[in-house]
């Protein structure tokens, strides 16, 4: 008899206040702030809700109103949060960002140390919540919060793996978390157990010395983990999916672009939907034009719909390049 799960797809991490002035604002002379919710695990949990899967999330946040923001943002969007750890006299982490245009870059400073987040430990989570599901997502992000996170993910990942859920693992590297040296040995292990791999081709090469063309840096990941498939981002030359042997790639699609942040985390849903579905080149075509739509709306998480989803894919040129 095929086993039911609860959940197509289960994050585990932190969630975050996302606070950014107006673009063409400086930070430094701020007068008002935009505020919106962001966060790499929840943002994948949205995307996917929002296409209609039964997605969930856990995490452990504190039990005040900024909390409270972030549950009834999140149960607005679809998303499961039964498994949601509340603790009293905790902080929420936050970020400030500046949006900025040529010559200058997007600022983006962090406040989110000893968050309640990052003192998870493995007595917070329930485990058998967090394994009914097809799709266990995390990403290097929680891993590099704390050691107790770094904990948290790998025993998630061990007992994923124990229940037969497939484990997507996105590299997501955070430089102003932790060193290219530490990420790389820290990492490597949880790389090596995916069985969904997403990793930005930046990272690849400055994490684990893969290098290269498109291919050749899929290839050198394949070495690393033992992913049936292996998601690669390149910026504006869009993505790639190495399958066993098969490589594909699929360029960007063009966007007006209003926010630049979350283009990752939609990539990552798109991807896991195809899989769900059971066609890896259906998810990465879903993927880059989740990252479109992502780019042309502000905020982290990618408020969007499958009738809108299909409408840009059906009107966008989506040949794959072999």
């Amino acid at each position: 008899m095929t086993q039911f799960n609860r959940f197509d797809v289960v994050g585990l991490g932190e969630a975050m206040l996302r606070l950014s002035v107006p673009a063409g604002e400086r930070l430094d002379d701020m007068s008002t702030l935009d505020v919106e919710i962001g966060g790499a695990e929840c943002n994948v949990c949205v995307a996917l809700a929002r296409l209609g899967r039964r997605s969930a999330w856990v995490s452990r946040l504190p039990d005040h109103a900024l909390g409270n923001a972030v549950m009834r943002r999140l149960r607005a969007d679809g998303v499961d949060l039964a498994a949601v750890r509340r603790v009293p006299g905790e902080r929420i982490g936050t970020y400030f960002i500046e949006y900025a245009g040529a010559p200058r870059a997007i600022q983006v400073i962090y406040d989110r140390a000893d968050s309640a987040a990052a003192r998870m430990t493995v007595a917070d989570v329930d485990w058998d919540y967090l394994r009914d599901t097809r799709i266990l997502h995390v990403t290097g992000i929680t891993a590099g919060l704390s050691e107790g996170c770094h904990a948290v993910v790998t025993e998630a990942v061990r007992r994923a793996h124990a229940a037969g859920v497939t484990v997507s693992f996105d590299v997501n590297y955070r430089a102003k978390l932790w060193s290219e040296a530490l990420a790389g040995e820290r990492l490597r292990p949880l790389v090596a157990e995916a069985d969904l791999l997403f990793c930005r081709n930046t990272d690849a090469a400055a994490l684990f010395g893969c290098t290269g063309g498109p291919r050749a840096q899929l290839t050198a990941l394949q070495k690393l983990s033992r992913a049936q498939a292996i998601f690669g981002t390149f910026g504006e030359e869009g993505a790639a999916l190495l399958q066993g042997d098969d490589f594909l790639q699929q360029p960007a699609l063009p966007a007006t672009v209003v926010d630049r942040i979350g283009g990752g985390d939609a990539f990552a849903a798109g991807a896991l939907d195809g899989f769900l579905d059971g066609d890896l080149r259906a998810g990465l075509r879903r993927g880059v034009a989740l990252a479109a739509i992502a780019r042309s709306q502000r905020g982290d998480r990618v408020l969007t719909s499958r009738a809108e989803l299909e409408a840009v894919l059906a009107q966008t040129q989506c040949d794959v390049a072999r």
